[in-house]
């Protein structure tokens, strides 16, 4: 699929944030409002044959051709609003998106309710690593089995998503083409050398907790001889991609969306 390596205006996001990348905490639901894509949620099992499934929310891109699959995964704050802005914004630079709530074992079932942050914040401690991995092989078994789909999906997740995301390239799952970590923590050192995929990394310059982990990653990666890119932005904060309100955190997100598209362009065609 030939898509461009920039992030692309949407014309229906120029009154709710910023055009060309998905929107802050405090513009998703507009921008959700006004987009002209289709959206929907659907009840996912969490394994082959499995009886308790989770729900996602799945987003198409406007295209002729068929489309790479990229799961987005949720930070603390659960499968939010914003959460689903991010993967409107995907879809409309050309991907089909499929944000997971990983949270559906936890909070009793599947549901497609907007938990309340702090809520979520408690439940997410619920989540180990095996079960996160399972829930988004199965949204991506989904999404690679819709005729619209290539066969081939990235993940990208933010804060805890974004360690979820790292990870699940670590889980090396089939048809995984490449992984983007927005502020997450990295994987034990000992556990890299089972990474077959392209990582992109993108953190925040104020958030030293989440930093302190990119230099084991980076040196062991290299070691390895595998794919380990990652960009930090000065003055941006935890979070930036969420809370563009602040300006640096704004400038941060402008830089990294359009990178992030480049990315799952080059290593999903």
């Amino acid at each position: 699929m030939e898509m461009s390596g920039a992030a692309v205006a949407d014309p229906t996001s120029t009154a709710q944030g910023t055009a060309g990348i998905p929107a802050g905490a405090a513009d998703a639901a507009a921008r959700l409002a006004a987009s002209t894509r289709h959206g929907e949620w659907v009840k996912v099992a969490w394994e082959q044959g499995a009886a308790d499934s989770l729900m996602a929310w799945v987003v198409y891109p406007e295209s002729k051709k068929k489309a790479p699959v990229v799961v987005v995964v949720h930070e603390i704050f659960g499968l939010s609003t914003w959460v689903r802005g991010v993967a409107d914004q995907l879809a409309a630079d050309g991907f089909i998106a499929i944000a997971p709530d990983l949270l559906s074992r936890v909070r009793g079932g599947p549901s497609a309710d907007e938990l309340k942050s702090d809520s979520a914040t408690k439940l997410i401690r619920g989540v180990n690593v095996a079960d996160m991995n399972k829930g988004v092989a199965a949204v991506a078994a989904y999404g690679l089995s819709l005729p619209a789909a290539a066969k081939k999906y990235g993940i990208v997740g933010y804060c805890w998503g974004g360690s979820a995301s790292f990870n699940h390239a670590v889980y090396n799952n089939k048809g995984l083409g490449a992984a983007v970590v927005y502020y997450g923590t990295s994987p034990a050192k000992d556990s890299l050398p089972k990474v077959q995929v392209p990582v992109l990394g993108l953190y925040g310059g104020n958030d030293a907790r989440v930093n302190a982990t990119i230099g084991w990653a980076d040196t062991t990666m290299k070691e390895l001889k595998k794919s380990y890119t990652y960009s930090i932005f000065d003055g941006a904060g935890h979070g930036f991609l969420r809370a563009q309100d602040q300006p640096a955190n704004l400038e941060a997100a402008k830089k990294a969306w359009p990178m992030t598209v480049e990315f799952f362009s080059k290593n999903l065609k």
